[in-house]
């Protein structure tokens, strides 16, 4: 794959999205109805039926990718300016995977004495984002570094009544729990049975471990810069305060790898060895989601264990199981528009985790198979994830979503679930 500078830098010319026209404009009747004096009438339903702005605007197809650049993939705060790639990047992948008309709104900080670069504001952020909010069907919060991000998540979502959705903090929880569960299957222990030990606290570490103890996952060990986080410490926030264990015993990450049998690293580059991965119980799994550099190298994992079976997940798209949002985001919140729900809350999550591995477990296409020829997909350890390209994702996961929003109370229109499933059955089939 070439992928240097120039060839990016040659993609990227002129952006990667535009705005398309959904009804055609060509004739003196098309302008009549598209503005005035017909669009008057569509005005006048708004005002009379709030609700209907659902279906004469593009509002229920359609969500802001939301971010201050403050946390830009891993290269830290260069401001809104620099997050507009990643933020087209976001909407092409939400209309190519999910079929949702997604559109980048950076927010850039200027305030007196500011320039475009400093700490989030989230009062500003969120009263900018409600005050947006009309145009959109939801929100999705992107690279908002933490802890900001949580009050602004929180406060945003329960203020609208529409799904407001940060996926540095979900997106991953969600796939990292789908490749938990299936590594539990194949492994022979159930959730509440196993020992899972996060490295990183942040954002995705806080909600991977919610997502874990949501699903059943009793025995957690949280680790930050400073080790272990345990009751005994005062310098926990709030969220780290909820994760932490008794006791002081287990201090640093080295005493919570020993008898653990999931690694989760959402942290830096080489923290764990191959002696902390021998230490782990027999058959482990190891997520090291470090990037572009993990925790600790697959190649140090495999010499580590020599030959014994373990399950080995990265955030890279060169080894195999790679923990990639684009499995759920744009499902997530295909899910969630279309049944117009008012949030995207944990049973929904779960279900889409649920549905990921279940569908890593069928047999894979040979459409899919075409796509990625050099690799042997068939469940198992080196397969306990979907790859982004199995066009079953549409239907599978967005269906689990719809329905976990249905039955949790989360939906805001009524809605025959059996005849959605066969809409997005047809809708997968016929778009590209």
């Amino acid at each position: 794959m070439n992928v240097n500078r120039e060839s990016v830098l040659t993609f990227h010319e002129g952006g990667k999205v535009g705005v398309r026209l959904t009804k055609p404009l060509n004739t003196q009747q098309d302008l009549c109805l598209a503005y005035t004096p017909g669009v008057a009438e569509a005005v006048n339903e708004i005002k009379h039926n709030p609700p209907s702005v659902f279906d004469v605007t593009a509002k229920k197809n359609l969500v802001a990718v939301v971010s201050d650049g403050t946390a830009i993939l891993g290269l830290g705060d260069l401001g809104a300016a620099a997050s507009i790639p990643v933020m087209e990047g976001k909407a092409v992948l939400f209309k190519a995977f999910g079929d949702v008309d997604a559109w980048p709104v950076p927010l850039g900080r200027c305030r007196a004495g500011w320039g475009d670069e400093g700490r989030t504001d989230p009062r500003r952020i969120i009263e900018t984002v409600a005050a947006l909010a009309p145009m959109y069907g939801g929100i999705n919060l992107e690279d908002i570094a933490a802890p900001a991000c949580f009050e602004i998540e929180d406060t945003l979502d329960a203020m609208l009544d529409i799904p407001v959705f940060h996926d540095d903090q979900w997106g991953t929880a969600v796939i990292t729990l789908a490749g938990v569960m299936n590594y539990a299957l194949l492994c022979g222990r159930g959730l509440p049975d196993l020992r899972v030990v996060v490295n990183g606290a942040g954002a995705a570490g806080i909600r991977i471990a919610d997502m874990c103890k949501a699903a059943g996952v009793r025995d957690l060990i949280m680790c930050d810069t400073k080790g272990v986080v345990h009751e005994g410490r005062t310098d926990l926030n709030d969220h780290k305060r909820r994760h932490a264990v008794r006791g002081g015993g287990t201090k640093t990450l080295n005493d919570a790898l020993e008898g653990a049998h999931v690694f989760v690293g959402v942290s830096v580059a080489d923290c764990v060895s191959g002696g902390d991965v021998r230490r782990m119980a027999d058959f482990p799994a190891i997520f090291a989601m470090s990037n572009p550099n993990p925790e600790i190298h697959p190649a140090a994992v495999a010499e580590a264990l020599s030959g014994k079976p373990y399950v080995m997940a990265t955030g890279r798209s060169d080894f195999p199981n790679q923990v990639n949002n684009v499995l759920g985001f744009p499902f997530l919140f295909r899910g969630a528009l279309d049944v117009r729900a008012r949030t995207i809350n944990t049973p929904m999550k779960v279900a889409a985790a649920k549905a990921l591995a279940e569908l890593a477990r069928r047999p894979v296409t040979d459409e899919v198979r075409a796509v990625y020829p050099d690799e042997a997909l068939a469940f198992g350890p080196s397969y306990i994830i979907p790859k982004p390209f199995d066009r079953r994702l549409f239907v599978e996961v967005s269906y689990a979503v719809a329905e976990a929003a249905v039955t949790s109370g989360a939906a805001q229109v009524e809605m025959n679930l059996p005849a959605l499933k066969a809409a997005l059955i047809t809708r997968n089939a016929t778009r590209r």
